[in-house]
């Protein structure tokens, strides 16, 4: 179980995030809506470890991880997919998903051994490929692949990487309309697991609609609302100030 409680980052006088607690539950979808600027992404970097908190606290099973760095939270199970793709450009589809493979097996991370030496590890990364629709792309180099595959392949990472906390930063940005249903596919398959918590940081309110079982609401780095999405989504006032209407 991840919680959060009273977190806060001030830059300056101003306070991007604002004494935000809230918890969330293993088997569960929550989404993380707002204007721009509403402080989601910052509050995504304070959970993950990218930023330091200036107040507050992060607990991972009541345990406090506020303290910790981002790799030390990845090594405790937390899995974040950014809003810019972050990944290997020089190094080949296949070399990036087998590294995060490695790192979660806990195998030396040797990049000039021969792929099959690393067969088992070489077929999970292709399965995870597979899974987002980019196994015929295995050998070519990431930086080559169109931002949407990019996208894709941050994804087939994450995967590799089997965290407790799956943490999507507008998963579908940048993609085509025939490319999004692919990735609303595999959140709905980790969500069907029941095992994994995940957040989702999303503008499209249709996607919202479709995976959330819960909806949270941030505004000026305040969390303001906080409910399932019909109770959420129906409320005038979170649509119009918030949301910026249905279609938001």
């Amino acid at each position: 179980m991840l919680e959060t409680e009273n977190l806060a980052v001030h830059f300056g006088g101003h306070a991007a995030v604002d004494g935000v607690t809230c918890r969330f539950e293993p088997g569960t979808l929550t989404s993380i809506v707002g204007p721009n600027g509403a402080g989601k992404t910052t509050y995504f970097n304070l959970v993950s470890g990218q930023l330091a908190a200036t107040e507050g606290r992060v607990l991972l099973d009541g345990n406090d991880v506020t303290a910790l760095g981002a790799a030390r939270r990845s090594r405790l199970g937390f899995g974040r997919a950014f809003q810019l793709t972050n990944l290997f450009p020089n190094l080949s589809v296949l070399e990036n998903v087998r590294l995060a493979v490695q790192v979660r097996h806990g195998r030396p991370l040797d990049l000039f051994s021969r792929v099959r030496s690393h067969r088992e590890l070489t077929e999970r990364a292709m399965a995870h490929l597979e899974s987002v629709a980019l196994g015929a792309r295995a050998q070519a180099a990431a930086a080559a692949l169109p931002h949407g595959d990019q996208r894709k392949l941050e994804v087939a990472i994450l995967l590799a990487l089997e965290p407790k906390i799956f943490m999507f930063d507008e998963p579908t940005a940048g993609m085509s309309i025939d490319e999004v249903p692919t990735i609303l596919d595999i959140i709905a398959a980790i969500k069907r697991r029941g095992d994994r918590t995940i957040l989702l940081v999303e503008h499209k309110m249709d996607v919202v609609r479709q995976l959330s079982d819960r909806i949270v609401v941030l505004h000026q780095g305040k969390l303001v609302a906080d409910g399932p999405p019909a109770e959420i989504i129906r409320s005038d006032i979170v649509r119009e100030a918030y949301l910026g209407g249905a279609s938001a």
